[in-house]
C-alpha cells in the first residue's frame, strides 16, 4: 500500500507542477521553435522537467526516510537540473554540458556511490577498487544521455522512462531493495504525471531539465540498489530495459564519427526521425517506440526468470526491426530525388 500512496503522490503532483513549469518557459524564454532537426509545428515551453524534478522529490520527502545516499542522489540530481535548466533557457556548448555532467556523477562518488564488485556466473566476484568508481561515473553519464537523445517526440523520453522505472520496481522488489523500489515508483509516478501534458499533440516539453534529470536518478537508483546485489544482472537489466533508446546513442555515435562530425553535434538521423521520414504520424512512430521498449522489457524480465532463450529471440526480434529502419533507404527521400532529377 505504501508503494501505490508514493506513485499517486508522484503522480499527483507533476500533474499540478507542469502547468507551473510552462508558465515559467515562457517568462524565462526557454520555447523550443519549430524548424530545423524539430518535428514540433508551434512554440512550446520546453522546461516541463522543473515538474518532474520537483514531483520525485516531494514524494520522496514525504514517503521515505531521508538518509546519506538520498542527500547525495538529490544534491547530484539538483546540479543535472541546474545544467540542464541553463541549456533549455541559454544553449550550452556539448562539451561543457558534458564537463558539468561528470561533475553531477561524481557528486555521488562522496556519497558512497560505487560499483565495488561484481560477480559473474561460474566466476568468483570481482573486486573493482578505484575502478568501481570510474564505472559508476561512466555508468551515470551513459544513462543521462540515453534518455537525452531519446526526447525527440512528443511523450517518447517519458513513456520510456515510465516503462524503465516499472520494471526496475519490480527488480527492486523482488530482491526485498525497499528504498530503491520507492524511488523508481515515485519516478514512474512523476513521469506518468507529466506525460498528460507531453503526450501528442505536447503542451510542453521536458527539455534537457527533465531528460538528464530522468537518465541521471535511474542511474543512481541502479547503483543505489540493483547493483548492491554485485551480480551481474544488475548491470545487464537496467541497460536492456533501456535498450532502444541506448542502441539509437550507439548508432548516433557511429553515424557522426562516419561523418567527421563531433559526438555532441545534434542531427536528423534517430530512429524516430526514421520512423517519420517512413510515413508515420508522431503518434504512431512512438507508439512503435514504446513497442520496441516493452519488448526490451519483457526480454529483461525473462533474462531475470532465467527464460534466457526466450529473452534471446525478442531481443533478437528488436534488434533486426531496428536495423532494417536505421539502414533502409528512404523512400519518400529517394522519390523525392527522382522527381528533381527529370
Amino acid at each position: 500500500m505504501s508503494y501505490i500512496w508514493t506513485f499517486i503522490l508522484a503522480l499527483l503532483i507533476a500533474v499540478v507542477a507542469t502547468p507551473i513549469s510552462m508558465v515559467l518557459g515562457h517568462r524565462w524564454g526557454a520555447i523550443a521553435i519549430p524548424g530545423g532537426r524539430h518535428v514540433h509545428k508551434r512554440p512550446v515551453p520546453r522546461i516541463g522537467g522543473l515538474a518532474i524534478y520537483a514531483a520525485f522529490w516531494l514524494a520522496v520527502v514525504f514517503t521515505q526516510k531521508w538518509d546519506f545516499e538520498l542527500t547525495g542522489l538529490f544534491i547530484g540530481s539538483t546540479v543535472i537540473v541546474g545544467v540542464g535548466l541553463w541549456d533549455d533557457i541559454k544553449d550550452m556548448r556539448p562539451w561543457t554540458k558534458l564537463f558539468w555532467q561528470i561533475a553531477a556523477a561524481s557528486v555521488l562518488l562522496l556519497f558512497g556511490f560505487s560499483v565495488d564488485q561484481i560477480t559473474l556466473p561460474y566466476f568468483e566476484t570481482i573486486r573493482l577498487g578505484w575502478f568501481g568508481g570510474l564505472l559508476a561515473i561512466f555508468w551515470v553519464i551513459g544513462l543521462v544521455n540515453t534518455v537525452n537523445i531519446s526526447d525527440g517526440l512528443d511523450g517518447l523520453a517519458a513513456g520510456i522512462c515510465f516503462m524503465a522505472a516499472i520494471l526496475l520496481f519490480w527488480s527492486a522488489n523482488r530482491i526485498d531493495q525497499v528504498g530503491p523500489a520507492h524511488l523508481t515508483i515515485a519516478l514512474a509516478g512523476s513521469a506518468l504525471g507529466f506525460l498528460f501534458y507531453n503526450f501528442h499533440p505536447a503542451k510542453v516539453f521536458m527539455g534537457d531539465t527533465g531528460s538528464m534529470f530522468l537518465g541521471y536518478i535511474i542511474g543512481g537508483i541502479s547503483i543505489m540498489g540493483l547493483l548492491k546485489t554485485a551480480t551481474v544482472l544488475g548491470l545487464v537489466f537496467p541497460l536492456i530495459v533501456l535498450g532502444m533508446p541506448l542502441t539509437d546513442l550507439t548508432f548516433a555515435i557511429i553515424r557522426r564519427k562516419i561523418h567527421g562530425q563531433s559526438i555532441g553535434q545534434a542531427d536528423r538521423g534517430h530512429l524516430h526521425h526514421r520512423l517519420l521520414d517512413a510515413g508515420l504520424s508522431q503518434r504512431q512512430a512512438v507508439l512503435v517506440l514504446y513497442a520496441m521498449s516493452a519488448c526490451f522489457g519483457i526480454a529483461a524480465v525473462l533474462g531475470t526468470l532465467n527464460l534466457w532463450i526466450w529473452a534471446a529471440l525478442l531481443l533478437i526480434a528488436d534488434f533486426t526491426f531496428i536495423l532494417t529502419i536505421m539502414l533502409r533507404r528512404n523512400r519518400a527521400l529517394t522519390g523525392l530525388a527522382r522527381k528533381h532529377s527529370k
